[in-house]
């Protein structure tokens, strides 16, 4: 046998692995760092975070992602070359935080990496009916096993495709594992870039969870501020704050066949981005909008588009325990308005439960790889956009 096949089998035999999970999401804001001690697998599954980071991203770096982010025309050569950077990049990102952290690399059992998403295609969004649901994260786990000399699972949203989903959300299958709890129905509200949630009921019957996109969560109001205040994101609401809702341009932003769909669903930039908000300022009348007053009405629309969601499947009387975690739950206005639209809903964030919500997502996707390497498939039935698989390829070091 080769002997990394065999360091493998020894590996995912322990009866506890350290896996480094690791999220760069379309915020683009670094590289999370999630250590993780996982025993178990399936429902018997336990996760204890040891440490946590944010490996932050220079200017240049997250500039050169840019360039082939979330765009139809982009240069081949530099997607092809960016996949290799990044990886690079991540793995040297890992090796400091482990040194950081007082580790050796050889203590760890498994990295599982996300990668870097820069085009989100499901054929809800393209609408060519010869085409399937697509998605492409580069950051190639080759060159991360290489540099940092761990098996690496990476490449997670390709076996949900080709299972039927579209790649999108994934948190439902960690959250299910990681928050179900018998007798409380429970929402776990992810506000990234775009805004999703997990239903998990509390019959902990894996057929009766449901997870979807919701629309933007921050993406919007952080490219507004990054082109208009030169910050990469508006700091505890201060600009949002500073503006008045347009009643017009909210209307406006909300008039999208997205929001008619039916659940699940998924979304990103692809959509909801600059170009979106300038159709609907002209539409609406209101290119003239105080920068304050564009912010403000970006707030009201990610606070709109995520409670109407949950209202749609739930009703406004729900009785829902909502477990928030994300960059979106950290601004003091959006929280307002979710609190006051979904009055009767008792909010949280996942601390409340022992994970860091900002270490969340990382958090998800160790768990993911937990489950293929020692797990089996859990069975969530028949629902549609959530297929019964493992995830993850596998690059082995050498």
């Amino acid at each position: 046998m080769n002997i990394q096949m065999q360091n493998l089998y020894e590996k995912a035999s322990k009866p506890e692995r350290l896996i480094i999970g690791l999220m760069s999401g379309t915020s683009m804001d670094g590289l999370d760092i999630a250590l993780c001690k996982i025993s178990g697998s399936g429902a018997e599954t336990v996760v204890e975070v040891l440490k946590f980071k944010t490996g932050g991203y220079t200017n240049d770096f997250r500039a050169q992602i840019k360039a082939v982010f979330s765009k139809k025309m982009v240069d081949l050569q530099l997607v092809c070359l960016m996949n290799e950077l990044i990886a690079n990049t991540h793995a040297a990102l890992i090796n400091d935080a482990l040194a950081e952290w007082g580790y050796q690399n050889s203590e760890i059992d498994f990295i599982a990496s996300h990668g870097q998403t820069i085009f989100h295609a499901p054929k809800s969004l393209h609408q060519m009916d010869n085409y399937p649901n697509g998605t492409l994260q580069i950051g190639d786990g080759d060159h991360i096993a290489v540099k940092t000399g761990m098996i690496t699972l990476s490449d997670f949203r390709q076996k949900h495709i080709a299972a039927g989903g579209e790649g999108a959300p994934l948190a439902v299958y960690g959250d299910y594992l990681i928050f179900s709890k018998a007798g409380e129905n429970r929402v776990m509200l992810n506000i990234g870039g775009i805004a999703n949630f997990t239903y998990l009921p509390g019959n902990v019957n894996a057929a009766e969870v449901f997870s979807t996109d919701v629309g933007p969560g921050n993406t919007l109001m952080d490219q507004y501020m990054q082109l208009h205040f030169n910050q990469f994101y508006d700091k505890n609401a201060a600009v949002a704050l500073a503006g008045t809702v347009n009643t017009e341009l909210l209307t406006a932003l909300l008039n999208c066949d997205f929001f008619e769909a039916g659940f699940p669903k998924t979304t990103g930039p692809e959509l909801f981005n600059l170009s979106y908000l300038d159709n609907a300022q002209k539409q609406s009348a209101t290119t003239d909008l105080k920068h304050e007053d564009v912010m403000a009405t970006l707030c009201h629309f990610s606070a709109a588009a995520i409670a109407n969601a949950i209202e749609k499947c739930f009703g406004d009387d729900a009785l829902l325990k909502v477990f928030m975690s994300g960059g979106g739950m950290h601004n003091p206005l959006l929280v307002k308005l979710l609190n006051e639209r979904l009055s009767k809903a008792a909010f949280f964030t996942t601390a409340d439960l022992n994970i860091n919500p900002d270490a969340k997502e990382a958090v998800l996707f160790a768990v993911l790889a937990n489950e293929t390497l020692c797990g089996t498939p859990i069975n969530f039935g028949k629902r549609q956009g959530v297929p019964s698989v493992c995830m993850g390829k596998i690059s082995l070091p050498m």
